[in-house]
């Protein structure tokens, strides 16, 4: 346990302050991104390749602009709370604990970025031009600037989501709940699952599903092996700690 102990008073003061200093970041950040609004919509549009877009009710481009404000206040705070999150459960871990949470927390953001550029990249536009050339002739393709802002969001967040994956079968192995026989057992479920998953996650197109599920399941593949080789750093550290408590207990 931590070195520092608090009382239940104290701990909700702590808990408080976190998060009051969270809060007021968010907001911060949120009324900072309003006023790049006209920059950050041309980075939304952009994987929509001179499409244009329009809004059909009074309310909803203002709906709009402060949809994105807010989700991009929380982006942008996200270290800062992240790091409250931090600062606030470490007196109660040990340094193991601590290790892994810190390890979480930063790999977490790595992937999440990462689930996000790909999609932003190379799904958005594939999806969008599929969508664009299944058109009708005599029907021309108009979008709503609030309904295309969903897709967006949702394929993104669900890029960035799921990409957890790695991460959290890594830091399940390295507790040694799951293992390398396990994972390959459960293959196929688990493949099942990540369909199943991608289908509740993205928009209702196969497109943005397929691609989606793809790279996941390459990424369960690469879960497997990264467990693999955390098993096999493990079992040789819990060996290299046994034969030194029996040259210990032999030299006694």
């Amino acid at each position: 346990m931590g070195d520092v102990q608090l009382s239940f008073v104290e701990h909700l003061e702590e808990l408080r302050r976190r998060l009051f200093v969270s809060a007021l970041v968010v907001v911060v950040a949120t009324i900072g991104s309003y006023f790049f609004i006209d920059f950050i919509i041309a980075l939304i549009e952009a994987p929509a390749r001179g499409l244009d877009f329009i809004y059909i009710s009074p309310p909803e481009l203002f709906v709009a602009y402060m949809r994105i404000a807010v989700i991009c206040g929380l982006a942008i705070s996200s270290p800062v709370v992240l790091y409250q999150f931090w600062k606030f459960v470490k007196p109660a871990l040990n340094k193991r604990e601590q290790r892994y949470l810190l390890f979480a927390l930063y790999m977490g953001v790595v992937f999440f970025a990462i689930g996000v550029s790909f999609a932003y990249v190379m799904v958005l536009p594939l999806a969008l031009e599929f969508f664009v050339r299944i058109a009708a002739p005599g029907i021309e393709p108009l979008f709503s600037f609030a309904y295309y802002l969903g897709f967006v969001t949702s394929v993104l967040l669900a890029f960035g989501v799921v990409y957890q994956l790695p991460l959290f079968v890594v830091l399940l192995g390295s507790l040694g709940l799951v293992s390398p026989p396990f994972l390959r057992k459960h293959r196929k479920l688990v493949l099942l699952g990540i369909v199943v998953l991608s289908a509740f996650l993205t928009p209702p197109d196969v497109v943005s599903q397929v691609m989606l599920s793809g790279p996941i399941m390459l990424l369960y593949e690469l879960s497997i092996l990264l467990t693999v080789l955390i098993t096999r750093k493990r079992r040789k550290k819990e060996q290299e700690e046994e034969l030194e408590y029996i040259d210990t207990d032999t030299s006694d």
